[in-house]
């Protein structure tokens, strides 16, 4: 190989004793429609870095109306599974030889607009919009321009969407906090977090209550809050509960780890005696939750699965309405995987 030449594809393909266009589509990302084989499509990639390959973006755009830009849009990044999910993304893309590029926009309607509109004015090949406010709104802005989308913890129902499973992840969550801490089911218990009106947090009550009266709670005994994400809108909400009922309920579901991290502002400020009197589980998962004294079991959404099967519906040019459950995992404190 000489020194300081520019490296083709049809280089790459006399090395690994495949065709030109085979090298093209596994380094566009598009073999999996060519059905050709990942083993494969691996060898050539090791060749492209061996032999100092790069795609060029722009080339490419002019050959194939194409940009090679990758779009998401997220409500926050500051969010642990929003970050993975940005994070998954990236990865995912970056492997495809395309450029990832991730906006976000707060789950506030003008924001998504604005962040859609310019995505695709930047002329991308496709968009990942994640946990959005209004998605019908933003599946006509896509379909408009012939963008081809796919939706992330939200429905929609114009467009392929990747969700939790959140109503069975709820309901498994809240039989293990009710198994836990064995409660009174007359005392009240209460699911904190989250915004009602959308999809994600409306499954999770309904799991949550079914939990409940399976195990013979009145709906009297229980208190939905859903009080948004924000960290101290959680903690002023428990604040609120706790002044009222001078104590702890003896079960609460915290709907997202922003709003666990409110809760644990208040809950510092309790007695040992008081928290371990109530039995806390979190629908989302931080690793350090495994360090707290107090144990609490978490539901940790898959997001990397959630984001290949996204590609799924982008590399068979799904546009059909269609909803795919990715179910979350339980993860349990030391002490309940020992029972």
């Amino acid at each position: 190989m000489t020194t300081g030449s520019k490296q083709t594809i049809y280089d790459i393909a006399k090395k690994a004793g495949v065709s030109a266009s085979t090298v093209g589509s596994a380094l566009n990302g598009s073999w999996k429609s060519r059905r050709i084989s990942e083993t494969t499509v691996q060898r050539i990639q090791a060749i492209a870095d061996e032999m100092n390959y790069s795609v060029n973006l722009q080339a490419r755009a002019l050959r194939s109306a194409k940009s090679g830009l990758v779009g998401m849009i997220l409500p926050q990044h500051d969010n642990r599974f929003f970050s993975s999910v940005g994070q998954c993304f990236s990865n995912e893309t970056r492997s495809r030889h395309a450029l990832p590029v991730i906006v976000s926009t707060r789950r506030e309607r003008d924001q998504e607009l604005e962040a859609v509109q310019g995505l695709i004015n930047a002329s991308v090949d496709a968009l990942m919009l994640v946990g959005t406010s209004h998605p019908e709104i933003l599946s006509e802005v896509c379909q408009k321009a012939k963008v081809p989308h796919v939706f992330l913890d939200q429905p929609c129902s114009n467009a392929p969407s990747v969700v939790s499973e959140n109503k069975g992840g709820a309901r498994k969550l809240t039989e293990v906090l009710l198994a836990e801490n064995n409660p009174d089911y007359s005392e009240e218990v209460v699911f904190l977090g989250g915004n009602a009106k959308l999809p994600a947090t409306a499954e999770r009550v309904v799991g949550f209550k079914e939990a409940l009266l399976e195990h013979g709670h009145e709906p009297t005994n229980y208190r939905i809050l859903a009080c948004g994400y924000q960290r101290s809108a959680a903690r002023e909400a428990l604040a609120t509960l706790y002044k009222e009922r001078q104590k702890l309920p003896s079960v609460m579901l915290i709907n997202s780890i922003g709003c666990f991290e409110g809760a644990l502002q208040f809950l510092s400020q309790l007695s040992n005696s008081e928290v371990d009197a109530c039995a806390i589980g979190a629908f989302d998962f931080d690793p350090f939750g495994g360090l707290l004294r107090h144990p609490v079991p978490m539901m940790r959404q898959r997001a990397e699965m959630m984001v290949k099967r996204a590609y799924q519906h982008l590399d068979d040019k799904d546009s059909a309405p269609q909803i795919t459950y990715i179910e979350p995992e339980l993860i349990l404190p030391n002490h309940l995987h020992a029972s």
